[in-house]
């Protein structure tokens, strides 16, 4: 074996080992809130509300309540992220302008969620006076999501080949025209992937709505967008860490979990169901 094999060697058994080290630390960690939270998973668990200071009852209040958010953050994030996107690819000049404002994208992604919450509170809790409720929590994850949604949709749109729009543009079509025929149509599943990935992690955000309308325990439904509510993330935040039994609620606690975790995959699986059907589409 040549210098040049053992370092392909070297180099493929590496990537070997950190996949099935992150495989192994996942498996680990799913079958411990899997083994755990299967318990106290039932029909009561889903579809009832909480009772005597969380310690029975169910979870009904903030599956509804996560739903709404999430809904509402889509809402925002994804019609102004990929209208973000287009422009920012197809039409804008690259100018220093415009090298800032995607640099500047950039890094709103990478900025800690906490901080999208206190500014949440700043601008729709206090200064648009909406109060703490449904609608202050969606919009704040929606601009949290924003930056992710508009990176990801650009990266699709960029790896649609110049060729497409070349030669609708030569044929005489319009440049919205080369951008909606020839342009999205290969470009939005990736579009919609990472968009609803960003959804899914937005789902899963704890500081966004800790500070703009999530509650610690209301045993109803929400009865519009102006109401405080009980959220999935946050409600097993204060089971793990600040309920006054904790050692009590634990299960409740691992079950909360796993219900969370099943609603981001149901998430990514929609993405991936969506993302297959329209490659289909496209291709016949």
């Amino acid at each position: 074996m040549n210098k040049k094999e053992f370092g392909q060697f070297m180099g493929f058994n590496l990537l070997r080992m950190c996949f099935f080290i992150v495989l192994l630390t996942l498996a680990v960690i799913s079958f411990d809130i899997i083994s755990k939270g299967i318990k106290a998973i039932n029909w009561e668990f889903i579809s009832t509300m909480p009772r005597n200071g969380m310690t029975e009852g169910g979870v009904l209040p903030a599956i509804i309540g996560t739903i709404m958010v999430t809904v509402i953050t889509a809402i925002l994030a994804v019609p102004l992220g990929m209208g973000c996107a287009i422009y920012i690819n197809e039409y804008a000049n690259n100018s220093k302008i415009t090298r800032l404002i995607r640099m500047s994208i950039r890094n709103l992604s990478g900025v800690p969620s906490i901080v999208y919450g206190l500014f949440g509170v700043v601008l729709f809790v206090q200064f648009m006076h909406l109060g703490t409720c449904i609608l202050s929590s969606g919009l704040t994850l929606g601009l949290m999501t924003l930056p992710w949604t508009i990176t990801a949709s650009e990266e699709a749109l960029k790896s649609v080949p110049n060729s497409y729009r070349y030669g609708s543009l030569a044929l005489g079509a319009s440049k919205w025209q080369s951008i909606r025929t020839n342009v999205l149509p290969y470009a939005i599943p990736g579009m919609l992937t990472g968009t609803i990935l960003g959804l899914a992690r937005a789902a899963g955000e704890t500081a966004p709505i800790l500070f703009t309308g999530a509650a610690f325990y209301l045993p109803f439904l929400p009865k519009s967008l102006f109401s405080q509510f009980m959220a999935l993330p946050y409600h097993l935040y204060i089971m793990s860490t600040q309920h006054h039994s904790i050692s009590k609620v634990r299960p409740l606690a691992y079950g909360t979990a796993l219900v969370l975790i099943a609603l981001v995959f149901l998430i990514n699986f929609f993405a991936i169901i969506l993302r297959y059907h329209l490659r289909k589409r496209r291709m016949e």
